[in-house]
């Protein structure tokens, strides 16, 4: 039953972090990427906050920790995620997913740099494998392409870094809070800077926001 129930989850969460690069995808049809991804995290907060008020879990981090609270506001939903949308209009969902899923890579790169810690052998040879594909793949989606595929390119890698980096330093600050303490307000906070700097540079209209997007 425990395998049943492990490989469900592992199933659902498969589906749910696969498909959101289709639906930021579709979301830039017609939407603006930085209030996209205010809309977004406004939307998923509500949520996040009323499941923390259900599992009595605190949305504020322990004192000592509230100011690196903030600063995963900014660098790991504010920047990151408006860098992954923006990157996403100009390379299609299948590359974004790709490139997202060597953030293991990047922690451990990112671990060896700021934490010192020593990669296995093992660890190296996945490294490498892992940075020869992907090098591979972005050389044969861009044979063909514009400057503006890189731009994408360059937007996801620099999402997946700025994330690795946060990473590292959660590790660092030994910052053990649950997840829903570590999402809930950053993610709120998240989505009122970038739904308000959206409408007053990328200047929305809402009127052309398809059914889809």
């Amino acid at each position: 039953m425990r395998k049943v129930s492990i490989s469900i989850l592992f199933m659902l969460v498969s589906l749910t972090w696969g498909t959101t690069w289709l639906a930021m995808r579709i979301a830039v049809e017609t939407i603006p990427p930085v209030f996209a991804t205010g809309m977004r995290f406004m939307f998923a907060a509500p949520f996040l906050i009323i499941i923390a008020w259900l599992r009595k879990k605190t949305l504020l981090f322990p004192p000592g920790q509230r100011l690196f609270q903030f600063v995963i506001c900014i660098f790991y939903f504010c920047i990151p995620f408006s860098l992954m949308i923006y990157g996403e209009t100009y390379v299609n969902s299948g590359l974004a997913a790709i490139i997202f899923a060597n953030m293991p890579v990047a922690v451990l790169i990112a671990s060896v740099l700021f934490l010192n810690e020593k990669a296995k052998l093992m660890q190296i040879a996945g490294l490498t494998i892992a940075i020869t594909a992907l090098t591979g793949i972005l050389l044969e989606e861009t044979n063909t392409s514009t400057e503006s595929h890189w731009q994408g390119i360059t937007a996801l890698i620099s999402a997946v870094l700025i994330h690795a980096i946060i990473y590292t330093q959660c590790k660092k600050r030994s910052c053990t809070v649950s997840v829903i303490t570590f999402n809930a307000l950053p993610c709120l906070l998240a989505g009122l800077i970038l739904s308000a700097t959206g409408w007053f540079f990328e200047r929305p209209q809402v009127s052309t926001f398809s059914v889809h997007s």
